[in-house]
C-alpha cells in the first residue's frame, strides 16, 4: 500500500509540474483586474492534465486516509 502511494505522489508531482500556469499572461506586479481569467476555459490536453491531477490528488488522500486506519 505505501508503494502505491509512492508511486501516486510521484505522479501528481510531474502531472503539477506539467499544468501550465493561470497567470503567465497576466502582469502581477502592476496589478490585474478581477476579470482576468472570467473567459478562460481549459481545452484539450489542459482539460485532460487537469482532471487528471483530480484524480491523483483524490487517489491520494484516499489512500493516505486508508494507510491512517491501518
Amino acid at each position: 500500500m505505501e508503494t502505491a502511494t509512492v508511486i501516486v505522489s510521484i505522479l501528481l508531482i510531474a502531472i503539477v509540474l506539467l499544468q501550465s500556469g493561470k497567470a503567465e499572461s497576466a502582469n502581477i506586479i502592476q496589478g490585474g483586474t478581477s476579470e482576468l481569467f472570467q473567459n478562460r476555459k481549459e481545452r484539450g490536453i489542459e482539460l485532460f492534465i487537469s482532471r487528471l491531477t483530480f484524480i491523483l490528488g483524490f487517489t491520494f488522500f484516499v489512500l493516505c486516509i486508508f494507510i491512517s486506519f491501518l
